[in-house]
């Protein structure tokens, strides 16, 4: 039964990209402990304490619980490294450092390692999609999956959905994370996101949603993506 309360806003990029950081800390520490902690250390430091502090104390506000201030030190040099990125970049810098700190010492099973955080970062989105939609009244089917996203759609990206029965063409031809992946020679890196997390949310929106990402911004140059997603008959 639908009802008549309000959407729930969406989550601030502060706060995703804290929780971001708080599930890849916790899938590296859980592989290698003190050394796991001391390259995300070596990451953040890189990516920039004054950066990663602004955003830490930002999702704090918001509510968020993560643990990226943890790695943030008392006395730290205050100055800006970036000026004028958007937090969509500095996400996409954030996620690059760490994944490199780690990547760089431990090859592919490092790259194993961080995108288990992707995954269980992503599934826990999807699972907070799927409480959007209930408190909304809708169940987690397709039909409810776009509209009760959890990440504002900034301008910074160009997209296009097609809606089919029981599935979803979606085609990016703007990205920023992909795009400051690629303005920093971050290939490597960020594809490890970009393979693991559309279909990691889907999966915790509803366990029987297919994701089909068959093209990358970082390599073919756009992202694109079927959803599906099944009605199940009543004897199902």
């Amino acid at each position: 039964m639908e009802t008549n309360k309000t959407p729930l806003p969406p989550l601030s990029m502060y706060r995703i990209t804290a929780k971001l950081f708080t599930h890849i800390e916790k899938s590296v520490t859980s592989s290698y402990g003190t050394k796991g902690k001391s390259l995300l250390q070596q990451g953040l430091e890189s990516f920039g304490y004054q950066e990663a502090y602004d955003i830490a104390e930002q999702a704090t506000r918001e509510g968020e619980v993560h643990v990226l201030a943890d790695y943030i030190p008392i006395e730290f040099d205050q100055m800006h490294k970036y000026d004028d990125l958007t937090i969509y970049s500095l996400m996409a810098k954030l996620f690059a450092q760490i994944t490199k700190a780690v990547v760089d010492v431990y090859g592919d099973e490092g790259k194993d390692i961080i995108r288990e955080g992707v995954r269980t970062f992503g599934e826990e989105r999807g699972q907070g999609i799927a409480h959007r939609a209930a408190h909304l009244g809708k169940p987690n089917t397709i039909e409810n999956y776009l509209s009760n996203y959890d990440m504002g759609r900034s301008e910074l990206f160009e997209f296009e959905n097609i809606f089919k029965p029981q599935s979803i063409e979606q085609t990016f031809t703007k990205c920023p994370f992909g795009q400051q992946w690629a303005d920093d020679n971050m290939h490597e890196y960020g594809i490890l996101y970009c393979e693991m997390i559309d279909p990691a949310v889907a999966k915790g929106y509803n366990p029987n949603f297919e994701v089909d990402h068959d093209q990358y911004v970082l390599k073919e140059g756009v992202c694109h993506f079927n959803f599906k997603l099944e009605k199940k008959s009543k004897q199902d």
